[in-house]
């Protein structure tokens, strides 16, 4: 076979520095929550597995909401319907930007993260069917294992102390990214039930009212916010999942930036709303969700039914599998290489990341054995313990990684010209080259001075030698 050729395009190589720079702030913000969507999770085992488990399930089942509108919902039904509508709707913010400004915006390099986040879902659905042929289980659940959780996966990052350079974190959160939208079409298109086309019609009117008041330039939060709501409560009297209404709006909003403009609309509300997403929304999701009955049986039934292994073994086997094999075969096939820092072992071990899926995999749980609470409760109990697999396995490949990441993150973020934008971006320009000449010169001065001061000699003119105040 010919060598490759050195004209070869390179992938996951070093980011823009506005790319660069909206990752970072992206996934600071996301850490943040994974840490909070984490200490919910471990509220919620608790609160369940005491003896106030009872009051937990009082809670969760409390209904309140006007009956009138359809609304009478239990707590738990309000935070995966409602409050995940927040989430959604930041995915597709999330999922526009990149469309229109990001690495999706370029076909050549939204090839990768598509391909892999498409081989990432199918490979763990297939595994959990031919799980369940083999078993005699129901196919009911074989989207449960398909989605990733980005936050609780940057949750482990900052647990086990490990930072990733800039091009593997980008491609996570791409990866997080084209992963909701597929997970968003998987629930509108298996998980609509009876549709109510008045109340559908009735949201599409919504969304064209809310679409045409962004294309006026209409501002103000007390229009949209109403707005907003009525698009929602409509959407979940369609039938179709009420989450969708976020989705819509999001992806409605501009994320482009026009003359003069420091965000786009789309990037300034994402700033605002993305900390109620990561800090409030999926938190209280997962202390309404995750609580289920845990003990030495729970855990050995998990390994014994074949919907429950399915799940375990798409997370943990699946998501890696898809992943890594979808990245390599997306470079093969496009004749990209990756880029010089990486290796393939880190590839790996940020799929194994990826088989991390808490929000959405539970999410799609309840809807999948919706009615059926027993199975409901053994299948979040799949998805909490492949999660944890899974974080384990990641944590053992990066770490063993770590020192290499380490170097490169600190190589992205040295700026020894204190000019505030990191060296690495200002290489080929000839201020930063005359700036480092006189930093290099100036320690060169200070190690002369040191030097003499050390050998008793009088240092140059003015560097602070016997004569000195000091």
């Amino acid at each position: 076979m010919a060598a490759p050729s050195k004209n070869n395009r390179k992938i996951l190589g070093t980011l823009s520095l506005p790319e660069r720079s909206f990752v970072a702030e992206a996934l600071r913000t996301e850490t943040v929550g994974g840490v909070l969507l984490l200490l919910a999770a471990i509220a919620a085992l608790i609160w369940a597995n005491t003896p106030l488990s009872d009051s937990y399930e009082s809670v969760s089942d409390f209904h309140i909401g006007p009956s009138a509108l359809g609304l009478d919902l239990s707590i738990q039904h309000w935070a995966a319907d409602g409050l995940l509508a927040i989430f959604f709707f930041v995915a597709g913010v999330e999922l526009k930007r990149e469309l229109v400004a990001g690495d999706l915006r370029d076909p050549k390099a939204a090839i990768l993260p598509v391909v892999a986040a498409l081989c990432g879902m199918i490979v763990p659905a297939l595994v959990y069917v031919l799980t369940n042929t083999a078993g005699g289980g129901s196919m009911d659940g074989w989207a449960v294992p398909t989605a990733t959780d980005i936050a609780f996966a940057l949750a482990v990052l900052a647990v086990i102390g490990t930072s990733l350079p800039s091009a593997l974190r980008a491609f996570l959160l791409t990866l997080a990214v084209v992963d909701d939208l597929f997970a968003i079409l998987i629930i509108a298109v298996f998980f609509t039930e009876q549709l109510n086309f008045a109340a559908l019609g009735g949201a599409f009117v919504g969304l064209a009212v809310f679409w045409l008041l962004l294309r006026k330039g209409v501002r103000g939060w007390y229009i949209y916010v109403p707005l907003a709501l009525v698009i929602w409560g409509l959407m979940y009297n369609s039938g179709v999942h009420a989450t969708i209404a976020g989705v819509a709006m999001g992806l409605m909003l501009r994320c482009t930036r026009r003359e003069g403009e420091q965000h786009s609309p789309g990037e300034h509300i994402e700033h605002l709303v993305r900390p109620v997403s990561a800090g409030l929304a999926v938190p209280l999701f997962a202390l309404f969700s995750a609580g289920v009955s845990v003990s030495g049986k729970a855990i050995t039934d998990v390994f014994t039914q074949p919907e429950t292994l399915g799940v375990v073994l798409g997370l943990v086997v699946g998501k890696t599998v898809g992943i890594f094999g979808g990245t390599w075969l997306a470079a093969r096939f496009t004749r990209a290489e990756l880029s010089d820092e990486l290796a393939w072992p880190d590839v790996f071990a940020v799929a194994s990341l990826a088989g991390i899926g808490f929000t959405v995999s539970l999410l799609i749980g309840e809807l999948a054995f919706k009615g059926d609470a027993v199975m409901t409760d053994e299948i979040k109990a799949s998805v909490l313990l492949g999660s944890l697999i899974a974080a384990v396995l990641a944590t053992v490949l990066l770490k063993i990684r770590n020192a290499k990441y380490r170097a490169m993150v600190e190589d992205e973020e040295r700026d020894e010209d204190l000019s505030g934008i990191p060296d690495i971006y200002e290489q080929g320009n000839p201020e930063y080259h005359l700036r480092m000449a006189a930093i290099h010169e100036k320690k060169a001065a200070e190690h002369r001075r040191l030097a003499a001061l050390g050998t008793g000699e009088p240092g140059p003119a003015g560097s602070g030698g016997d004569d000195s105040p000091a």
